[in-house]
């Protein structure tokens, strides 16, 4: 057994065996291993009641899914939407007969930003055409080596483990160490999140406790039944429901409080500062977790160019680059002239919730003669109007040809002489009769 194959098999070193589900649930395999410093249980599962962890997993996976993904053909110059290719409806529109093709993929991003690892069964007819996705828990999933190929081992639920080839697994990784096996983003960054979702723990059981610290009471002198009393006092004054009421004392007993206030601990400002620690892990800018502290009219739109830039187009650019290597055949990827087939999110779905952005770009097509009118009209879902496939350009431009070189003068227009108005009778007469 080769080195790779014993790096990706982690489940072969533990005493349990594959009938066991236990060997499929990594939270046991070592509590040690997925409690944090904290003493929060920290695992995939776990983590998505931290709401910070949630909101940036539901952030990206949404976004990227709601993109629309079609399967193009051609060589980049005047390609078509291969439509009439089944690959293109089960990645446009539908995974499988229970899920639509944006909820496959929302799904499995969302494991790929979890566990490191997205896993989606391929399901391809007699023709060899892919025709249907299945998404599988990564739990359930151990890539491993044999025989010098890559075969994924699938636990069934108490029965045999499937054993499936790399041609049937549709496998989207993250970050990884070995390009094989992604790393899990919750297990890495355990002691953050492990200290935000601590602080949530502390913040319930605080409020839940009455919203007030603990107090003592003293008395002069010796209670018979200490249990009792406390108890007692307990059931009257503790609980979030008792909170203010008016507490009354006895043969001069005395009640202090003790502890810690959440304002003198900075309870509130260290909750802040998780939510921007979440955002590092999920390399998103804080205001898109909700977090507007440092976020103003003036760098929110550069901070929104960012996410674009640096979180969303990586995460395309490798989706796009793993449906071709895993979905599509050497043909049908090396195919010359126009039967080339690849895959590509169409990036202008970004601009649908944004009226002004939207506009500015349709300006900028007409004005260039990208677009006709009835181009944009079809990308609005608008009827096309009698004369609007003409391209349009400003009448000023010119050629690169012709830039730079002197402009030919026009000759100027002949004015022809108007003929002098006709005298009237009497009129030199009289003009000589003046002179004299």
């Amino acid at each position: 057994m080769g080195i790779v194959s014993r790096m990706i098999r982690p489940h072969e070193f533990k005493d349990l065996s594959v009938a066991d589900p236990k060997a499929w649930d990594r939270s046991l395999w070592n509590l040690a291993g997925s409690q944090s410093i904290s003493g929060e249980n920290v695992t995939e599962t776990t983590a998505m009641t931290y709401a910070a962890v949630w909101n940036a997993v539901e952030l990206i996976s949404s976004t990227i899914s709601a993109l629309p993904l079609n399967l193009m053909q051609g060589q980049g110059k005047m390609d078509r939407i291969a439509d009439d290719n089944k690959l293109h409806d089960v990645l446009h529109r539908q995974w499988n007969p229970y899920m639509t093709a944006k909820r496959g993929r929302e799904t499995q991003i969302a494991h790929v930003l979890t566990w490191g690892n997205g896993y989606a069964e391929i399901v391809r007819n007699g023709y060899g055409e892919v025709v249907q996705l299945w998404p599988i828990a990564p739990d359930r999933v151990t890539p491993r080596m044999e025989n010098g190929a890559l075969v994924y081992d699938v636990n069934m639920g108490g029965q045999p483990t499937l054993t499936l080839p790399r041609e049937k697994i549709l496998h989207i990784i993250g970050p990884s160490y070995d390009g094989v096996i992604g790393y899990s983003r919750i297990a890495v960054g355990r002691k953050s999140h492990g200290l935000g979702m601590a602080m949530e723990t502390f913040g319930a059981l605080y409020f839940g406790k009455g919203t007030h610290p603990s107090a003592v009471i003293t008395h002069p002198n010796q209670l018979k039944d200490t249990k009792a009393f406390r108890d007692a006092v307990s059931a009257v004054y503790a609980g979030l429901g008792s909170s203010h009421q008016l507490m009354v004392l006895e043969d001069g007993m005395k009640i202090e409080k003790i502890g810690i206030p959440p304002e003198d601990s900075q309870f509130l400002e260290s909750r802040q500062f998780q939510i921007q620690e979440v955002a590092r892990w999920f390399n998103v800018p804080p205001h898109k977790l909700k977090d507007l502290t440092r976020s103003s009219f003036n760098n929110i739109e550069s901070e929104d160019a960012s996410f674009l830039r640096d979180r969303i187009l990586p995460d395309l650019i490798d989706l796009e680059q793993s449906y071709d290597m895993q979905l599509l055949t050497d043909s049908e990827r090396n195919k010359s002239g126009r039967g080339r087939l690849y895959c590509k999110h169409n990036v202008k779905g970004l601009l649908r919730a944004d009226t002004a952005a939207r506009t500015s770009f349709y300006q900028a097509m007409l004005d260039r003669g990208v677009f006709s009118i009835n181009e944009v009209r079809d990308l609005e879902d608008m009827d096309p109007i009698k004369g609007g496939d003409i391209h349009l350009i400003p009448m000023n431009m010119t050629t690169l040809e012709n830039a730079g070189k002197p402009q030919e003068s026009t000759p100027a227009p002949v004015v022809k002489e108007l003929p002098a108005p006709a005298k009237k009778q009497g009129e030199g007469e009289q003009a000589n009769e003046d002179m004299v």
